[in-house]
């Protein structure tokens, strides 16, 4: 019986690892913003959009990179917080 190759496996390896996972849909959300601004919609609906893939972005971070993951009362409140932050900064872009 065929034995898989080392070269799969450590291909396995790599794509399963949560913090590559995390660093490609960062790169993902950050082409996302990148593309909303060359949609041809109204400014406000832009910025809010961006505000919130960068509040995901942020989430991401949290989750993955300072290991939140597992302290979800910390997670939540940091959540919290920056969302009350995006909101006051998306309410100030809008006035």
């Amino acid at each position: 019986m065929a034995q898989p190759s080392s070269l799969t496996n450590i291909s396995r390896q790599r794509s399963s690892n949560p913090l590559i996972q995390a660093w490609l849909a960062l790169l993902g959300l950050s082409v996302g913003s990148a593309l909303l601004t060359l949609i041809g919609a109204p400014s406000a609906i832009i910025a809010g959009g961006i505000l919130l893939l960068a509040l995901i972005k942020a989430r991401l971070i949290l989750k993955h990179y300072l290991d939140l993951e597992n302290s979800q009362s910390w997670l939540r409140g940091f959540t919290m917080v920056l969302t009350g932050f995006s909101v006051v900064v998306f309410a100030l872009y809008l006035v």
